[in-house]
């Protein structure tokens, strides 16, 4: 079998093991009163090149977006996002429910990015101050989008300026941030809180972690909401040294990005052969720019293909969801391009 149903799907890099198993030793203070918990405020801060940033590990990406989004939006807010965004389409309501009831309202985009226009045709048609409609309070962008694409860090500070205008403020769901920033070839911190980000949802489960993800916040009000939002929704584990423990060796000398970088040249390498493919109707719905696909083959070679080994997620009948992940090797993208060959080739 060769796994291309998920970056999720993957397991847990060396290092981060290593580094779980290093932390497991003596005894500490709970609830994030120990010292890794503390070195990795130290180096989230210079990760991001932000003196004041402060990081709240979480168990999910679910849990992450959620809580800083609630952080972010009073109860009769709404929160903006294109309509593929995973917040609106695959998180059971976790907003509105963390959010006593904020509401998700989308903003189409080609490409799965929201249009800087259509952004600021949204945000002037709202009745400010009526009691009867829902208040925009956040933007949220997701980085890369459900679809694989990305946002330029100049798009990001576009929009968030014109959010800024009427006075909500920016979230990025950073599920696969590592494989944006190392697709693009900015700094964290060009594609954050330089370009007017107020807050992230930091992912690593994705990337190689075993259970961790976090949210960083450039905004201390926020930051202070989160003190208790964490807590009282039970994510401020007891052992919390783990999770940081895991977020530390993620983070330290660039690992994240070597991890990232692995899942996008896999990907680079996997779309090539598939392109070869399109007089036998093979179709890539969008420019790949990190690890995900969207593509389009006759139905009998999803069937051909599934059957030979290769897992992925079938989102419509003649549509596959294809990711590599940090753990796909270069012989799993020869194999799997063989494979395809193989299940739409005729005779």
């Amino acid at each position: 079998m060769i796994e291309l149903r998920s970056d999720n799907a993957a397991g847990v890099a060396p290092e981060i093991l290593a580094a779980v198993q290093a932390a497991n030793t003596g005894s500490a203070l709970a609830y994030g009163g120990d010292d890794l918990t503390a070195d990795l405020h130290d180096l989230v801060r210079r990760v991001f090149e932000h003196p004041a940033a402060r990081v709240f590990p979480v168990t999910s990406g679910t849990a992450a977006n959620s809580l800083s989004l609630s952080a972010a939006t009073p109860p009769w807010g709404a929160v903006l996002c294109h309509p593929t965004a995973h917040i609106i389409t695959a998180e059971a309501g976790a907003t509105s429910m963390f959010g006593a009831g904020a509401v998700m309202r989308g903003i189409d985009g080609a490409h799965a990015l929201i249009e800087p226009d259509r952004l600021r045709a949204t945000l002037e048609s709202v009745r400010w101050g009526d009691p009867h409609e829902s208040q925009p309070s956040v933007l949220s962008l997701t980085l890369p989008s459900d679809l694989g694409t990305l946002y330029q860090p100049d798009r990001v500070g576009e929009l968030a300026a014109i959010a800024r205008e009427s006075g909500l403020r920016v979230h990025v769901d950073g599920a696969r941030l590592a494989n944006a920033v190392a697709a693009l070839g900015c700094s964290p911190a060009d594609a954050t809180w330089r370009a007017g980000v107020d807050v992230v949802s930091l992912g690593a489960t994705k990337n190689g972690a075993l259970s961790a993800e976090a949210i960083v916040t450039f905004d201390d009000r926020i930051a202070e909401e989160l003190v208790y939002r964490t807590k009282r929704s039970g994510h401020v584990t007891s052992k919390l040294r783990f999770q940081s423990a895991q977020l530390i060796a993620y983070l330290t000398d660039g690992l994240w990005l070597r991890l990232a970088r692995n899942a996008n040249q896999r990907m680079a390498e996997l779309v090539t052969e598939l392109r070869a493919l399109a007089s036998y109707g093979v179709r890539l719905h969008e420019d790949v720019e990190a690890n995900l696909a969207f593509v389009d083959l006759p139905a009998p070679a999803i069937d051909a293909a599934a059957a030979a080994g290769l897992l992925f997620y079938r989102m419509g009948p003649t549509t596959v969801r294809l990711v590599t992940s940090w753990q796909t090797t270069r012989d799993d993208v020869t194999e799997a391009a063989a494979r395809f060959r193989e299940a739409v080739l005729p005779g």
